[in-house]
């Protein structure tokens, strides 16, 4: 197992957020994407559709050969990954917004949560506020339209600043000093929402957990890559426009592969 790819999926380019923590964490492992960009917004689907589109990527990946699961969605997470991890037979490594730092962290007691009607509307996501955020006051804002104009490379445009004022001001005026990014395309926000943050709120995602998790699963599985002699392939799918894809991939240093595919 130690020389199979580490598989990957989203409802398109916004796991490569979670990627690219993976491979600077574990830069001998080979990994196979999957970006189902004609298929996304995932948080707009009903749970049953979710759970459909989660199967055909997981199914497509034990194809290729993966030897591990990485569900870098958070609605498909939220609303799939039960399912998954009873019926397949690789493990996998879910997301989920990341409350439990953001609430042991707060000093003002509020904490805004910026994530997908899918994601805030599941179970999982109310057990994990439940867990960790007694006590705290959480704003939830589902981040309609901003997943589409991700996908469509209009991070600087004029409709995705209007976006961010409408949904991230009031979070502001609540006295937000934590805000949790709720999805895996959210983070090539990261630098817009700071531009608009007075200084002292704190910004979190997923990605580093996420990594640090397929790691220790892996270990724990004997089946991380330990073959030095040899670079991992790096290999990208997408049903929509490579070269979207290869735009949020254009800092990567290391040689790496996009294809287009009917899935």
């Amino acid at each position: 197992m130690n020389t199979q790819p580490v598989g990957i999926f989203d409802s398109g380019v916004g796991g490569t957020s979670i990627w690219k923590e993976l491979h600077g964490l574990l830069p001998l492992e080979s990994t196979i994407y999957l970006a189902d960009s004609a298929n996304a917004p995932y948080g707009e689907r009903s749970s049953e559709e979710i759970l459909g589109l989660s199967i055909k990527n997981t199914e497509l990946l034990l194809e290729m050969g993966c030897k591990l699961i990485v569900v870098a969605c958070n609605t498909a997470t939220t609303n799939a990954i039960s399912y998954l991890r009873a019926h397949y037979p690789v493990p996998f490594i879910g997301i989920e917004p990341a409350i439990k730092p953001a609430a042991l962290q707060t000093l003002t007691g509020v904490i805004g949560v910026l994530a997908t009607r899918g994601t805030l509307s599941s179970a999982l996501f109310a057990k994990t506020s439940g867990d960790y955020a007694a006590g705290i006051k959480v704003i939830e804002q589902m981040g309609d339209g901003l997943v589409p104009l991700i996908e469509q490379g209009k991070v600087e445009s004029h409709e995705m600043t209007l976006l961010l004022h409408k949904y991230l001001d009031p979070m502001i005026e609540e006295g937000i000093d934590h805000l949790v990014l709720g999805c895996t395309h959210y983070p090539y926000l990261a630098d817009r929402i700071s531009e608009m943050f007075p200084d002292g709120i704190r910004i979190i995602d997923s990605g580093r957990a996420v990594a640090m998790q397929t790691k220790r699963v892996l270990e724990v599985h004997h089946a991380a890559a330990t073959d030095h002699s040899k670079p991992p392939f790096l290999r990208f799918y997408t049903n929509s426009d490579p070269e979207l894809l290869k735009y949020f991939l254009n800092d990567v240093q290391d040689p790496f592969e996009v294809f287009p595919l009917e899935f």
